[in-house]
Parts: structure tokens; C-alpha cells; sequence
């Protein structure tokens, strides 16, 4: 299995529970009878991908140190609609597709598209046809998140991309105001637990948010558009500060702070906030974990959808 060997050749640099868990992972999508998503999948087809996909993401984050934090969030909105697909990148193309871009949740507030183009043409040029757009989103939080300070993971590729959108399921993202048992319920409905909802949202350690959607709301004379640090005191660093933030009441959004104040968190998720405030190592396994997790969420994989040549477009289309 191609996942046992990426584990036994990176003892060095996973932990053994983050082997565990790709193990896992691989099998449980076996078992499904789907193909296994592995770290070795593009070995052969493209051994430059990761390098290829870090490579335009440090150019872009000289001129825009907001992308890592980006990058992160396009690959959560996408795979909570319709898994992890890629649809979240598809434009207009009606009357066949309708953008789950224009969604409250994604509109002026989902970006980082021009840097997914870049990552695209980079890899068309170097091994065309090959890594599905859905993988470069996975491949991208990955190394948003290491560059930033954060963990490292092995991700596991193998997806393919979608050739249909979900507006409804976007309509329906995680939001900034929903309180704790609803934030529950939606990540439920995709597998993943307390600990998962908890890590999860530790993404918010980097990054900015409009101010229309912070607890403070905008002050007197600033627009709705004016931006805020998610984390005030290191906000282009990835750490587990975000977690002492809640501890001390001032998370930037509703939805971060129910984490600590709903009335089932005492027995939830107030225990994890907690633990990773008092251990960033922990944080960071969990994370690794979670993400891993998140981008196991229905993949397209084997002979199911395409690899499409322009994320923006499914094949056929635009050209």
C-alpha cells in the first residue's frame, strides 16, 4: 500500500499517531470500495508537484501575506461542498453551472483564485494533465499552513475534479454567527467531531475577516469591507495564540467564542480549547489530523470526474 510506505519512509519527520491515521484514512476509502487516496500518488505521474505548488505560493505571499491563510480557507469551503472536489473553483458557465462563489459565505470574502490559476499553469507546463485542481487546493493548504510556522503532513492526493457545483450545500457553510450546536451538526454531517470542529477552526490563528462579521462589529466610519487580524497578536504567524484568545474573551468572530461560552461547550469543546491553548504540539498533531481528515470528505477518485486543464472550467468548456 502506497500510504504504508510513505509512512515508514517519513518515521523521521510524522509522528507515529499521524501515520496511524493516513493508514486509516487509506483504508477506510478501500473499504468503501473507492480508490485509496495516497502521498505517493503523483511519485511517477509529476514528482515536482509539491515543489512546483510552494513555489508559487512563496512568490505570492511576498506581495500578499494574507494567500497562506486563503489558500487554507478555499480548501475547507471546498470540501464541505460536495467533498473535496474542486467545485468551489468552477465560474459561471450557465446554464449548466451556477458559481458557489457568489454564496454569502464565499462572496468577497472566499480568495486566493488567481494564485489557484498560477499553481494550475505552473503544473500544466511541467506535467500536463496530471494533478487535478481539487489536489492542488489540498497540496496548497498544506504549504500555506508549514510556510506560516505551522505543521507539516503528508497529504494524500489521488482526487480528481468535479464537474458540477452545489449551491444549496454553499449556502449551508459553517458561518461566523451559527452557535456552537449548530457549528456541531454541519461538521458532524461530514465526519468529523468535537476535536475536529475545534482544530479546525484554530485556522483562524492567521489570516484577517472583514469586520461586518467580528463580535465587535465595525466601528463608527469603517466600512463593512474594512479588515480585521483574526489573530491580533501574531497574525501572519501559525501558533495555538488563537486558542489564549478565547480564553481571554476576545475572539475575533461569534462563532470562534461559542467554542468556550455555548451551553453544551463546558462538556465539549471547552475542555479541547483548553488543551491546545496549554500545547501548541498538541494543536498542531490535532490539526494535522483533522485536515487529513477533511480531505477524506467523498473524493472523486479512480474513473469519476476529470482532471480539468483550467480550474475555472469544466473540460470543454472556455476553450
Amino acid at each position: 500500500m502506497a500510504a504504508a510506505s510513505s509512512c515508514s519512509a517519513s518515521v523521521g519527520l510524522l509522528l507515529a499517531a499521524h501515520c496511524a491515521l493516513l493508514l486509516a484514512l487509506a483504508g477506510a476509502a478501500s473499504a468503501g470500495g473507492g480508490v485509496a487516496l495516497s502521498s505517493a500518488f503523483y511519485d511517477a505521474s509529476c514528482p515536482g508537484a509539491h515543489d512546483v505548488v510552494r513555489r508559487v505560493i512563496q512568490d505570492a505571499r511576498v506581495s500578499d501575506p494574507r494567500i497562506p491563510a486563503s489558500l487554507v480557507r478555499l480548501h475547507f469551503h471546498d470540501c464541505f461542498v460536495n467533498g473535496c472536489d474542486g467545485s468551489l473553483l468552477l465560474d459561471n458557465d450557465l446554464p449548466a453551472i451556477q458559481t458557489e462563489k457568489n454564496v454569502v459565505a464565499n462572496n468577497n470574502s472566499a480568495r486566493g483564485f488567481p494564485v489557484v490559476d498560477d499553481i494550475k499553469a505552473a503544473l500544466e507546463n511541467a506535467c500536463p494533465g496530471i494533478v487535478s485542481c481539487a489536489d492542488i487546493l489540498a497540496l496548497a493548504a498544506e504549504i500555506s499552513v508549514e510556510l506560516a510556522g505551522g505543521p507539516r503532513w503528508g497529504v494524500l492526493l489521488g482526487r480528481r475534479d468535479g464537474t458540477t457545483t452545489n449551491v444549496e450545500s454553499a449556502n449551508n457553510l459553517p458561518s461566523p454567527f451559527d452557535p456552537l450546536n449548530v457549528l456541531q451538526e454541519k461538521f458532524r454531517n461530514v465526519n468529523l467531531d468535537d476535536t475536529d470542529l475545534v482544530a479546525l477552526q484554530g485556522a483562524h490563528t492567521f489570516g484577517k475577516v472583514q469586520c461586518q462579521f467580528t463580535r465587535e462589529n465595525c466601528t463608527a466610519g469603517q466600512p463593512e469591507g474594512a479588515l480585521e487580524n483574526l489573530d491580533e497578536a501574531t497574525p501572519n504567524l501559525f501558533d495555538n495564540k488563537y486558542y489564549g484568545n478565547l480564553l481571554e474573551g476576545r475572539a475575533q468572530l461569534p462563532s470562534d467564542q461559542v467554542m468556550l461560552s455555548g451551553p453544551a461547550a463546558a462538556a465539549t469543546t471547552a475542555p479541547i480549547v483548553h488543551r491546545f491553548a496549554g500545547n501548541q504540539q498538541d494543536f498542531f498533531r490535532n490539526f494535522a489530523a483533522s485536515m487529513m481528515k477533511m480531505g477524506n470528505i467523498s473524493p472523486l477518485t479512480g474513473s469519476d470526474g476529470e482532471i480539468r486543464r483550467n480550474c475555472r472550467r469544466v473540460n470543454g468548456k472556455g476553450y
